[in-house]
């Protein structure tokens, strides 16, 4: 791969001088460790409605935001304004809040480092797209998903990317930047007959080029897929409820597990015990078919980065191995308070906002099941493809997800199309209860967003085909 373009102060006029004076008033002699974020963004959205574009947006974000670490206090300020006095009222003020003596010492950036990798080299820039290429695509869209069916009455369609530029240097002497390309194609139909109304959505994305759309039939196929699902919803029949076996599908299924086991083995959480994963390093949390790893390295991926948003190199990292409980996912603040190392995990949602330890792209190995052999072994319960929203409790780790696509599985058959199906448990309980794993992992198409403490990052997630011999599910029709 080609490296891409090398970012350093000049992309945002300044100078290393400069820099050295603001890391120098943040870092008084009680601050352990001091940053500045710099990011400039630029984010470009097309949306379509009954064949109509409805909404064009274009925003141009840039600043910077400084932090201070003393001990467990974290003071942070930001700045939209990157003059080097704005610079220094923020870098005062995280020294501040951190609760540190007023005091300079000058820090020299020591060290300009090279990305670890280059995960996504774009031939294009997602800024170079124009606007009538992107409402050309999602007129492709429409005719599709409308040409699949009569019965699909509306068909929305969104076309959105990012161009996020980024500079990190701290009280190290680290200086390191990343040129982020983000995109995402997404594609809702509803469906109606005999005044039966249902939709269906389906997209995806990446860090990847605009021709990504047209390749191998992408565009069409995320059409088609959402169309399918809003017409299969028609001839959909009431969940059953009660306890019963369920067989979650391969890709996007791993939404369940980033939610419900995912986030608790974030080091934060961990960090204050308020995790159901707490101090079970070492331990047995999972059956022993479940290796569940969280792989920031994965080219294109939109979970995926060169380095995070505190300069580390993403990794892959193991957290569960053969069902033992291996590491949690780090930022520098927590690695540090914890002596663990440092994962890469360090995510912000912009400038404006604080580091917390995050999720990339996270899923479970392949097993060796075959998936036909995992279905045929379910007598009677649910065959769970797609999942929309949801809900986690990190402390006590109890779920509540809705299955968007679900089918009834009897005699070992994938029967009848259900809807109203929600999947209720708890995830360190569903870990151990997953009895057969497939060998078909799948990643998600690459529209995950997640959410944590009011920020949202782009990450990936995936599953293999797996049995899970109990979960509560809840419906209209007793089982």
């Amino acid at each position: 791969m080609e490296p891409t373009a090398v970012v350093d102060l000049s992309y945002f006029s300044l100078q290393e001088r400069q820099i050295q004076e603001a890391l120098g008033r943040v870092k008084a002699r009680d601050v352990d460790y001091a940053d500045i974020y710099f990011e400039s963004c630029t984010a470009e959205s097309v949306s379509m409605e009954e064949g109509i574009v409805k909404r064009a947006v274009k925003s141009i974000s840039q600043g910077a935001g400084v932090r201070a670490i003393a001990g467990e206090k974290t003071g942070f300020a930001y700045s939209d304004e990157l003059s080097p006095r704005d610079l220094a009222i923020a870098a005062e003020t995280a020294r501040y809040i951190a609760n540190s003596p007023q005091g300079e010492t000058p820090i020299a950036v020591t060290h300009r480092q090279p990305l670890p990798h280059n995960l996504y080299p774009l031939k294009r820039p997602l800024t170079e797209i124009a606007t009538a290429e992107r409402v050309n695509l999602l007129h492709l869209i429409d005719q599709e998903a409308r040409r699949y069916d009569p019965r699909i009455r509306n068909v929305m369609a969104s076309f959105s990317t990012e161009h996020k530029v980024i500079l990190v240097v701290n009280s190290e002497g680290l200086l390191i930047g990343d040129v982020q390309p983000l995109s995402r194609l997404q594609v809702t139909c509803i469906a109606e007959d005999k005044g039966n109304r249902q939709s269906g959505t389906y997209g995806g994305g990446g860090r990847v080029e605009f021709a990504f759309y047209f390749e191998e039939d992408r565009a069409r196929r995320y059409a088609r897929e959402a169309a399918r699902q809003a017409i299969l919803n028609l001839e959909a029949v009431d969940a059953p409820a009660g306890v019963m076996p369920v067989v979650l599908g391969s890709g996007w299924p791993g939404i369940l597990l980033h939610e419900a086991i995912g986030h608790g083995l974030e080091a934060d959480f961990n960090r204050r015990k308020t995790s159901a994963f707490s101090e079970l390093i070492g331990q047995q949390v999972a059956s022993e078919v479940c290796t569940i790893v969280d792989d920031g390295t994965i080219p294109f991926r939109r979970g995926s980065l060169n380095i995070d948003d505190e300069g580390t190199p993403t990794s892959s990292t193991v957290l569960i191995e053969k069902g033992i409980l291996r590491a949690y996912m780090t930022d520098r603040l927590n690695a540090r308070l914890l002596g663990i190392p440092l994962t890469g995990n360090g995510r912000r949602e912009d400038f404006r906002s604080v580091v917390l330890p995050r999720m990339t792209n996270t899923f479970m190995l392949a097993g060796e099941s075959e998936p036909e052999d995992i279905l045929r072994s379910v007598k009677k319960g649910l065959y769970a493809v797609s999942f929309g929203g949801g809900q986690v409790d990190i402390t006590s780790g109890k779920f509540v997800f809705s299955a968007s696509e679900a089918y009834l599985i009897e005699d070992g058959r994938v029967t009848a199309p259900i809807k109203g199906a929600t999947l209720i448990g708890n995830g360190p309980e569903i870990l151990r209860k997953v009895s057969m794993v497939g060998h078909d992992l799948r990643l998600d198409e690459g529209i995950g967003t997640c959410g944590k403490d009011g920020q949202s990052v782009p990450v990936g997630v995936g599953l293999p085909t797996i049995r899970v011999d109990e979960i509560t599910v809840g419906g209209t029709v007793a089982s």
